[in-house]
């Protein structure tokens, strides 16, 4: 079976070419890479993969993102997309692939919140702080709102899945014409 991707910005064409009981053989490019692999657990995946003889051993991270797969491996962070997929997607600004959660990308611990509940976010604007494997990543507001919740503090040790913080959206608020707001 053949699956066209696009990770990070570029295009890639794998096909699946041999696949039983966790193990599978792929062909990328001119290169053929036999993997075996065990799911750890939710969105933890244990690799080993040879190419041309030699064995390395991979811990991936894989879990929904607002645009595709999101898969950690080695600390690095990339967005992977079926282009098949992005074809049949709802077009953007209607809002259906808009992540409405927050959770790390990989096991971490929170090493900052710059937020308290309460307190109004915008899109994008840094909510919390995780590190894992001596790199730090911000977790950003993915849409406008209010904090409702914080459900980790610096020193927690988080997990993917697990919702860090809890954000109403704002969708009561409308403009009038006199240039305040209504609710």
């Amino acid at each position: 079976m053949e699956y066209k991707l696009k990770i990070e910005q570029t295009d890639f064409s794998v096909e699946v070419i041999d696949q039983h009981d966790r193990q599978l053989n792929l062909r990328l490019g001119d290169g053929v890479y036999e993997v075996e692999y065990e799911v750890v657990a939710d969105h933890w995946i244990h690799m080993a993969v040879n190419v041309s003889g030699r064995t390395g051993l991979v811990n991936a991270w894989v879990m929904d993102g607002s645009e595709g797969k999101i898969i950690v491996i080695n600390g690095r962070t990339y967005t992977v997309q079926d282009l098949d997929q992005l074809t049949r997607r709802v077009p953007k600004g209607r809002g259906a692939n808009l992540p409405d959660q927050i959770t790390p990308p990989m096991p971490a611990v929170v090493v900052a919140v710059p937020v308290a509940e309460g307190e109004r976010v915008k899109k994008g604007q840094a909510v919390m702080v995780v590190s894992a494997m001596k790199m730090e990543t911000t977790l950003c507001a993915p849409f406008d709102g209010v904090v409702a919740k914080i459900n980790a503090t610096v020193n927690d040790k988080v997990a993917p899945g697990q919702i860090l913080v809890e954000i109403t959206k704002d969708t009561d608020l409308t403009e009038d014409p006199a240039g305040g707001t209504n609710s």
